[in-house]
């Protein structure tokens, strides 16, 4: 199977694990107080904050697979500076919201699953990027993959 395909493998799977997480019903499980649904709310908007200023920031580089355009750059910049997946960053962030929320034991099995997803993608997408940019080891050492590392980034 070619990247590409295997690429959009991980874009379906990955729309339905969210679409799980988003359309289940939740729970009562766990009590969801007014405080943690609020603070779900303020995490969620502050993870789709951050996936669509990661997503602009890639600019023309930006790909609907985690298969690397041929035309794009390595992108080291604005968020990118701080850690080399802030898109999935943001969608790691939605998906506690979602689970902390939904008081499910079924939305936090899926959530784990998602996160464990999320990461095996990265992974994949980073040997990808490595063939693609020489540069890209260096910049993987000096920066965390979803959390930033603190004094490991040289500033510019």
């Amino acid at each position: 199977m070619s990247d590409r395909a295997i690429g959009w493998v991980f874009v379906a799977v990955q729309v339905v694990l969210l679409g799980a997480l988003i359309f289940l019903p939740g729970s009562d499980d766990w009590p969801t107080p007014q405080w943690l649904r609020t603070l779900g709310t303020v995490v969620n908007v502050l993870g789709f904050a951050l996936l669509i200023v990661a997503a602009l920031g890639l600019g023309s580089s930006l790909t609907a697979t985690p298969v690397p355009k041929k035309s794009g750059k390595l992108e080291t910049g604005g968020l990118y500076r701080f850690v080399r997946h802030p898109i999935y960053t943001g969608v790691f962030m939605i998906v506690v919201a979602l689970v902390a929320t939904s008081g499910s034991w079924l939305h936090l099995a899926i959530g784990v699953v998602t996160m464990a997803f999320f990461s095996v993608k990265a992974r994949w997408e980073e040997q990808r990027l490595r063939l693609e940019y020489p540069e890209y080891d260096a910049y993987a050492r000096a920066t965390g993959r979803f959390v930033p590392v603190p004094f490991r980034h040289k500033s510019s």
